[in-house]
Order: structure tokens, then sequence, then C-alpha cells
């Protein structure tokens, strides 16, 4: 079967021309790719997936009009050094970038006609997948539940922990979400991935304030 053309890609909403986005003959069809850090937010019957292994990713979508995307981020290491630091009341770094992760992602869904109250959420990631790691995907898996139960969203679904990488394809315009556990010779490129990451987020922390709707 020959590939669709290339002039067929959906139109990327302002701001995310940068994702990298094609065919995907797997998913038969086009599809965003996510790396760390990113997150996509789509109007049409297209996909996005990605790879984690410590890192959290959140589906999210409206699900009566379809709009929605996915993230994929990790916490920073708290600013004293607390593994619950995130947990204070003060906004410490690793709050603070969660909040950005989360709240950008449902920021756009929401201007773009998405429904506060129409929202459903599924959660996936947050393997312990090195077992001389401290378990940082816990801590993430934490985060993404407490600040979702904070602001009242609901999670219909999740598939976190344990030691398996994962690779998450989420399509928003029907909510329908593809798991694959990968298996543990991929977990030495997943972990030098993120921690190159983590150094990178640690090195340039979030600034600015972010509003929900």
């Amino acid at each position: 079967m020959a590939l669709p053309p290339e002039s067929r890609l959906p139109l990327a909403l302002p701001g995310f021309e940068h994702v990298r986005r094609g065919w995907h003959n797997a998913f038969d069809a086009y599809a965003a790719r996510l790396l760390p850090g990113e997150y996509y937010v789509t109007p049409h019957n297209e996909g996005v997936y990605t790879t984690l292994g410590s890192c959290i990713s959140a589906c999210i979508r409206d699900r009566v009009t379809g709009i929605g995307g996915m993230n994929h981020f990790m916490l920073p290491a708290s600013a004293s050094g607390d593994k619950d630091g995130w947990k204070s009341t003060s906004l410490s770094s690793a709050t603070r970038y969660g909040n950005f992760a989360m709240e950008h992602l449902i920021n756009v869904i929401l201007k773009n006609g998405g429904q506060r109250q129409n929202l459903e959420v599924k959660l996936f990631g947050g393997g312990r997948i090195m077992k001389n790691m401290t378990d940082i995907g816990m801590r993430n898996i934490s985060f993404a539940r407490d600040y979702l139960q904070t602001e009242g969203l609901r999670v219909t679904s999740e598939d976190v922990g344990d030691i398996f990488p994962r690779m998450v394809v989420f399509f928003p315009a029907t909510g329908k979400v593809r798991v694959k556990r990968l298996r543990s010779l991929h977990n030495n490129t997943i972990a030098a991935q993120e921690t190159q990451y983590l150094g990178s987020i640690e090195d340039k922390p979030v600034s600015g304030d972010v509003e929900l709707f």
C-alpha cells in the first residue's frame, strides 16, 4: 500500500510546527513524535506517541470535541534536595516545572475549543527502569496524581510504575491509547536520554507563571 502524500499531513496548531510528524505505518495514521520536555495538541484524527522510562505522559482530551494531546515530562530535583520537596507549600522548582508541563497542555486544549468539564485524562510512565537509580518515576507519578486530583480532573485509566519502559500512542480524536512495554535492552538508551533531559531542566529551570482557564 502506497504511503499517503505528505500534502495530506494535518495542519499543526500554531506553536507546534517544530514537532516531528509524519505517516506511521505501524499506526496506519499520521502521528507526532514527542521528545522529553515536549507536548503536542491536535484537533485532527492523528496520533501522538513517545517512549517513556521514568518520565510521565498525561494524555488529555475533550471527550465531546475530540481535541487533545500529550505531554512528556520529568520533575527536576527540588532545590532543598528533599525527595518530597515538591509537596512544599512554597513553589519549589520541581512543582513549578510539573505545573508548567500540565497547565500548558490543558490551556492549549481549552484555547482551541475544549471545555474543562469534558476533559478526561490517562496517565502513563514512571517506570523504575534502572535498579541503581532513585525511584524518580514514583515521584513523577505522585505529582501527576496529586495535581490532577487538586484540579478536579478525572483519570479514566493509567499504566504507571513497575520496571518497564513504555511506548505510548494516543489518538485524541477517539481517546484510544496503545501501550507497549519494552524489553530491558532499551533501558540503558532510555535512561541515558532521560539523564541528559534531567540535566538540561535543572540547568534551565522554568520561569514565569501559568494560569489555568
